[in-house]
């Protein structure tokens, strides 16, 4: 069986993480990594080709995008338009709808499909929503993210002015509402203050709690632990108080980065197109035999 060729695009968390899940998975191989021109030196360590552009890897079946949220749509744009599907995690929750609408029509132009928002929220909890929403098709679903780092809370911080480096940590206060703890070291000569109101102005936070702590150190309070606690109360039929709990603890960028590989094999197998993962069959993210995987399974 020839294996799937995936380019990895970005390398810093889960672009590593993706290149430990491709190894792990039989059916992939790494056609190389792809970095912006200027990180190309930081990357020796890597055994695999590291380019500044998809064009410079040969074949490549699909690229897995690893970029932060608001950079995901032109790294899929760019790549589609060469014909390779893309899979990204995408987590701008507001955004997702009119991002896949906008990519649906320059993949189908190219004859390509691409995966949007294939993380673990979005992306598999957005599975298990739906299927509890089958399950008790009135109610409410809670989702309560944490204790953990976001990575894409993070990445955003990051971004904004003056800070040198961050971590956000998201703390469940109950029934989908959540507490944003952001710690920060400064670039010198700015104000605290003022870093601090841009932070809280973000898209990612002007919806939250949010609290933004000056530290000397923001390495000394890494981890990459994360969790989801999800709960429906609901209806199934006209049968009142159907309850449902899902739990998970997880490394936040192992998850994703899982999802991301499996996501890169299931959108191979469908139509030119973008899609959400709520579209696509769970059978097409296994790898195997269909008839195998349904005798394991159903």
């Amino acid at each position: 069986m020839e294996k799937i060729r995936a380019a990895v695009v970005g390398y810093g968390n889960i672009g590593k993480y993706v290149i430990e899940a491709l190894e792990a998975a039989e059916d992939f191989e790494v056609a190389g990594v792809v970095r912006r021109a200027s990180s190309l030196g930081s990357s020796l360590e890597l055994k695999y080709p590291v380019v500044s552009s998809l064009e410079e890897l040969g074949r490549v079946d699909v690229a897995i995008l690893c970029t932060p949220s608001r950079l995901v749509e032109k790294s899929a744009e760019a790549a589609l338009k060469l014909g390779i599907s893309t899979v990204d995690s995408y987590d701008i929750h507001s955004g997702i709808a009119d991002t896949r609408n906008r990519l649906d029509s320059i993949a189908k132009e190219h004859g390509a499909a691409a995966l949007i928002s294939a993380g673990w929220d979005p992306g598999s909890d957005s599975v298990v929503r739906a299927l509890l929403e089958v399950c008790a098709p009135q109610g409410i679903t809670y989702t309560n993210f944490g204790s953990g780092m976001s990575m894409g809370h993070t990445v955003a911080v990051k971004a904004i002015e003056g800070v040198k480096a961050a971590l956000s940590m998201t703390i469940p206060v109950g029934t989908g509402i959540h507490r944003r703890m952001v710690y920060i070291e400064l670039v010198e000569g700015y104000d605290f203050e003022q870093v601090a109101a841009a932070i809280k102005s973000d898209a990612y936070f002007v919806h939250d709690e949010t609290h933004v702590i000056k530290v000397e150190s923001v390495n000394a309070l890494l981890d990459m632990g994360h969790g989801v606690n999800m709960v429906r109360k609901g209806v199934s039929g006209k049968t009142q108080n159907q309850r449902f709990e899902f739990n998970m603890s997880i490394n936040n960028p192992a998850l994703t980065s899982q999802i991301l590989v499996a996501g890169a094999r299931a959108i191979l197998k469908q139509k030119a197109g973008a899609y959400t993962m709520i579209e696509i069959p769970i059978i097409d993210f296994l790898a195997g035999d269909r008839d195998q995987i349904i005798r394991r399974l159903v």
